[in-house]
């Protein structure tokens, strides 16, 4: 069996936030689909669980096992290259980062992204990953055909034409319907994009939300806690060349500014939280940036600093309402924060567990720096959102369960009907999904 297999007294697995850990009984680092059907046949003889881990950028226990865990290092080939269509098929545990620059090799870009690029595409794809656009949704909206393999180690092609109820669920699978072996995705030509990232009072940018929304490809913003401020990010295609930023001014504001800077005032702020107002008072004066590069070198940020996340998506039309209630609990709690509040929006789709699933969405997003307490604030935010019957992203943390969250997802028995198809003896379950999704039946 072409795998690697670590043995049992050595193993342990923690994720990038380092906030979930696990010690499963054996770890698998397949290079080929068979050698990772294999792993699930092997499993299912012995009556043992499997699970996949991409690059562990979930902040959830969706990965964790004590039985086989899977990771997909080896397993990042592009297979086939469609040029006439635009379209990729590729191993599922590419990065995406590298997924970009193969790409642009090629000619071709994803139409959108979120604003990291170290997940797997089927990490990416199965939490219902996104960016912010005013025309566009999640990233599993570009998947046009997958490879599953299924709990008893068959292996299953699925699109629009074929097995099409099993790829309707796929699409967003939250890691419950079986191993993603390769995924194949509508790209688009590759394009730049013109940044702008701009300083602007919250109230204002509220108050001009729509117009923001309307008269860009994408546009987002990032609420400083404790201050007025907020940062404005107008994202546009273009076929401009300039301005370009320098090595240096490149350096200054993803290393530098985001990350070193930032890294300091959040270790500083745990060992002296008085600090951290007056810092963010500071923080939106750097004053606007402005430049145009290649579209995932806009979307993507490197984030050296490590933090817990909460993200919620909630119907459109409560954006400001929403938003305006999580200031005024910040305020009222005396909560002294570190981290901006990210607010972005995607179109809709049909996708049963999508979080836009139906509806032009709005995504807030709260954040607080690695070992810090979070269940006072992320429980209140969530109290917030749930009156807007909010969904969480799969990957990050919140506090429902499948009781819960059945009634915010129209076609939850759909996907569950595939879970049993594909999955009838729970062989890729785990607590997490156990608690989200309800038992197998």
């Amino acid at each position: 069996m072409a795998t690697q297999t670590r043995k049992r007294q050595r193993l342990s697995w923690r994720n990038w936030a380092g906030n979930q850990e696990c010690a499963p009984a054996g770890i698998h680092i397949p290079a080929t689909e068979d050698s990772l059907a294999q792993v699930v046949r092997e499993a299912a003889a012995a009556g043992e669980r499997v699970k996949v881990v991409g690059s562990g950028h979930s902040f959830t226990a969706i990965a964790l096992t004590d039985g086989h865990l899977v990771q997909l290092d080896n397993y990042q080939r592009i297979l086939k290259t469609d040029s006439v269509n635009g379209r990729v098929t590729v191993e599922a545990g590419i990065k995406l980062h590298r997924l970009n620059e193969e790409l642009d090799r090629r000619g071709l870009a994803m139409p959108n992204l979120g604003d990291i690029d170290r997940q797997s595409i089927s990490g990416a794809i199965s939490t219902a990953t996104h960016g912010t656009a005013r025309d566009l949704g999640g990233i599993a909206r570009d998947v046009v055909g997958l490879r599953l393999i299924a709990g008893d180690g068959s292996i299953i092609d699925c699109s629009a034409d074929e097995n099409a109820d099993i790829f309707h669920a796929a699409r967003v699978g939250v890691g419950a319907l079986g191993i993603i072996s390769t995924v194949t995705l509508q790209c688009v030509p590759s394009f730049n994009l013109h940044a702008r990232e701009v300083p602007m009072d919250v109230d204002d940018v509220l108050a001009h939300m729509d117009e923001h929304i309307a008269s860009n490809d994408h546009f987002e913003f990032y609420w400083v806690p404790g201050t007025r401020w907020a940062i404005s990010k107008f994202n546009n295609r273009t076929d401009a060349e300039g301005p370009r930023r320098g090595a240096w001014h490149q350096f200054r504001d993803d290393i530098l500014f985001s990350n070193a800077a930032f890294w300091v005032v959040c270790r500083a702020g745990r060992l002296s939280p008085s600090i951290i107002p007056r810092v963010a008072k500071i923080m939106p004066n750097a004053g606007a940036t402005e430049y145009v590069d290649r579209s995932d070198k806009v979307f993507c940020t490197p984030r050296h600093v490590r933090f817990y996340e909460m993200e919620y998506e909630i119907p459109f039309e409560a954006t400001k309402e929403a938003f305006s209630r999580v200031r005024q609990y910040i305020k009222r709690s005396g909560l002294i924060l570190s981290f901006p509040i990210e607010v972005r929006f995607t179109i809709g789709d049909d996708i049963p567990l999508s979080t836009t699933y139906g509806r032009r969405s709005c995504y807030i997003a709260v954040h607080v720096y690695q070992h810090t307490h979070y269940q006072q604030y992320f429980e209140a935010v969530e109290d917030i959102m749930d009156d807007y019957g909010g969904r969480p992203h799969w990957g990050k943390l919140h506090f429902q369960t499948a009781e819960t969250l059945a009634p915010r997802y129209p076609e939850w028995d759909k996907f569950q009907a595939v879970r049993k198809t594909l999955d009838s003896e729970g062989r890729f379950s785990n607590p997490y999904l156990e608690r989200v999704l309800g038992p197998i039946s």
